[in-house]
This record gives C-alpha cells, structure tokens and sequence, in this order.
C-alpha cells in the first residue's frame, strides 16, 4: 500500500477543525470522503481511550501513594531505630578542661574524635545553623574561641545533644528526613560500644 504524505496545510486544517467543534469532509487515498468530527460521544474508540487513559492515571495515582506510604514507614522504622540507637549512648559526664575551635563545625568535629562519640541528627543540623548565623557577622572571621570560652561552647553543644537524645519524636525525624534527600550527611557514623545495651 502506498500512503501519501499529510501536507502541512491538512493538518493545519484539522487542527482549526478541531479547536472550532465543526465537521468537515476530508480527502482520502481511495478516494472515499470520511466525516471526521471532534465530537467524542460519536466514537466509540474514543471513549475506550479516553477511559483507559484514565485508568492508567488511576493505576499510577495508587502506586504513588503506596510507595508514599511505604518510604513513610521505613523512615519512620528507621527514625525509630536511630532514636533508641542514640538514647542509649551515654553523656559524657566530664567535659575536657578546653578545646580550641575556629568554628562551631570545628569544635563538633573535636567532640566527636575526642569521645568517640556521634552527635544526633538535629544537633548536626543546630551546629551547621550556628556557623551559618556569623555570616556575614562584624566578627565573622574571629575565631569561636575568642567569643566564646570554649568550655562553654562544649558544654553548649552538650546540653543541645541531651535534649535532642532525650526527647526527640521519631515522627519528627522521619518528617525531616522525608523532606531532605541528602539527610544522612548529618548522621556520624561512629558507633561506640555500649555498656548497657539491654537499656
């Protein structure tokens, strides 16, 4: 069979045909004239395309949700877990007489050599929030130590750990987690031996 070319202009045509609702006789190879109409209710095929279509959309609304629903419950499992990980991770209860820092990152950094120990989660994200508040700051270039004690700041940055040990809702984190691809960044992975672990 030989099938010749739709010119441009024919589609032009259709196109304008369509968006007007009108019918028009349209030339065909065999020299037969078909009526081609936009109006849906006269085809039948339409209306199975049109149905199927909506099928499909339904189909792929479904599996979205559910895969919704199960990342939902595995970073809640996972929050869960972290959260009892980190709440049987004990508090130093004797702090080094003074770490030198430059920065609140620098002196999580030295914390975590130093004790052997992980920082939660959100006390990653405070540390970072913290660096982030001298920008731009008339000291922004002074090292943390000089406005700060450092005992203080390390004591600081304890106090925001057992906050966030003690009473963190997995719920929350998950929620976090959900919202930030990159959230494991802040997660250390340092794992120290525990005294306890049948808390």
């Amino acid at each position: 069979m030989n099938y010749r070319p739709i010119s441009d202009s024919l589609i032009d045509k259709f196109l304008l045909m369509e968006s007007s609702g009108t019918t028009m006789k349209m030339a065909m190879p065999f020299g037969e004239q078909v009526d081609v109409s936009s109006d849906e209710s006269s085809s039948s095929d339409g209306d199975d395309h049109k149905a199927e279509s909506e099928q499909m959309s339904n189909n792929i609304a479904v599996n979205q949700v559910v895969e919704e629903l199960v990342s939902e419950d595995a970073f809640l499992r996972r929050a869960r877990m972290y959260q009892e990980y980190m709440q049987l991770v004990p508090i130093p209860t004797q702090t080094h007489s003074s770490i030198p820092c430059t920065s609140w990152a620098g002196l999580a950094a030295s914390i975590k050599k130093l004790y052997g120990q992980p920082l939660h989660y959100l006390t990653n994200l405070c540390i970072k929030q913290r660096d982030q508040m001298r920008i731009g700051a008339d000291d922004e270039v002074d090292p943390l130590e000089m406005l700060i004690h450092p005992t203080k700041a390390e004591s600081s940055i304890w106090l925001m750990e057992e906050v966030h040990r003690r009473t963190s809702s997995p719920h929350y984190l998950a929620k976090l987690w959900l919202a930030d691809p990159m959230y494991h960044v802040y997660i250390d992975p340092i794992f120290p031996k525990l005294q306890n672990p049948s808390k």
